[in-house]
């Protein structure tokens, strides 16, 4: 069950000054480059974005918190559109991530900064509140919840779920075997993944999450239009971004899970102390077997600020309604302020 959750209220967007346009930047970091799209002045708010997609995931939000008065910075993820992509799995570990942003706050000529990440990227903000609470003040989670680091070996748990099918993880970890179903044909294979996990997809949880053994995922995706909230030219984009750089590097986090709950076992059960948010989409398949980490939210989440499904939304929750998650994350922000 799904505890202690509302449905999302529209709150109003403070209204400023118009702001300077979007600005593409390369940072040269120690542990490689990094691509981050710019908006805005003020504090510094880091968005990141989760798999299979890139900074162009929070296009929507980036004027909506700059004109609220903060600076905005969209993260290509390591791995992901123009930034590095080493070829080590290593390189993709949350430690070496983690130091990364706090990297990227420095370079920005910052000290500390709030975090905002969907999917990997909200799992990547959660270890870095851990891991480092002294730079990343506040962290907002959007569609994947926090869990503290610990419990039994993921590769063991992923392993017992699938029974005569086989759960989405393991499938995604072995190398080569994805990257041949995606890569054979891109942005179909985006289009497939984006529409079945959209709100009002009709995909009955856990949806393409349980694979067929020895079939692909793409078989049970649902066939039929784009969503309303990705325009074909929006695809391109990120059809665009994966046909030159090829999905290695985005699956690399999954493939160093097994290594991350050793490098954080220090940290087992360590709630995220800092202020927090949470938002997701009610029709998000994956929440079918991650009720349980929402509903610890009391004990893991002592800083919680607040807890949003939004109605008739699918996974993608800052794409399929812009508007909400933007009004959302403003009025979060303001009340950190205050």
């Amino acid at each position: 069950m799904l505890g202690g959750v509302r449905s999302a209220r529209l709150p109003e967007v403070p209204v400023t000054a118009p702001v300077p346009p979007a600005r593409h930047r390369l940072l040269a970091l120690p542990g490689g480059r990094v691509h981050v799209v710019e908006q805005g002045e003020g504090p510094l708010v880091l968005l990141l974005h989760g798999f299979p997609e890139s900074w162009h995931a929070w296009r929507h939000q980036l004027p909506v918190l700059a004109a609220a008065g903060y600076r905005a910075v969209a993260v290509d993820a390591r791995g992901y559109g123009r930034s590095s992509r080493p070829g080590a799995p290593e390189a993709y570990r949350a430690v070496a991530l983690v130091g990364e942003l706090v990297a990227l706050v420095r370079a920005l000529g910052e000290e500390r900064a709030v975090l905002a990440g969907h999917d990997w990227g909200a799992t990547l903000a959660g270890q870095a509140g851990l891991l480092r609470p002294e730079v990343f003040s506040a962290i907002a989670l959007l569609g994947v919840p926090y869990t503290p680091p610990g419990g039994p070996r993921p590769s063991e748990v992923f392993a017992a779920m699938g029974g005569e099918e086989e759960f989405y993880v393991p499938f995604l970890q072995r190398p080569g075997v994805a990257e041949a179903e995606m890569e054979q044909d891109v942005r179909g294979w985006l289009a497939g993944f984006y529409t079945t996990l959209s709100g009002r997809s009709g995909v009955v949880p856990p949806g393409p999450f349980f694979v067929p053994r020895g079939h692909a995922m793409r078989e049970r995706f649902v066939d039929g239009p784009l969503p309303s909230w990705l325009s074909e030219e929006e695809l391109d984009v990120y059809a665009g971004e994966f046909e030159r750089t090829g999905f290695g590097g985005a699956l690399a986090r999954y493939r160093v899970m097994d290594r991350d709950w050793e490098d954080l076992a220090a940290w087992e059960g360590e709630p995220l102390r800092q202020p927090s948010l949470f938002l997701a989409g009610r029709e998000d398949a994956s929440l079918a077997w991650l009720s349980e980490a929402v509903d610890a939210f009391p004990r893991t989440l002592p800083g919680l600020r607040g807890t949003h499904l939004l109605d008739d939304c699918g996974h993608w929750v800052q794409q399929e309604r812009p508007d909400e998650v933007g009004a959302l994350l403003v009025e979060w922000l303001a009340g950190l302020d205050r």
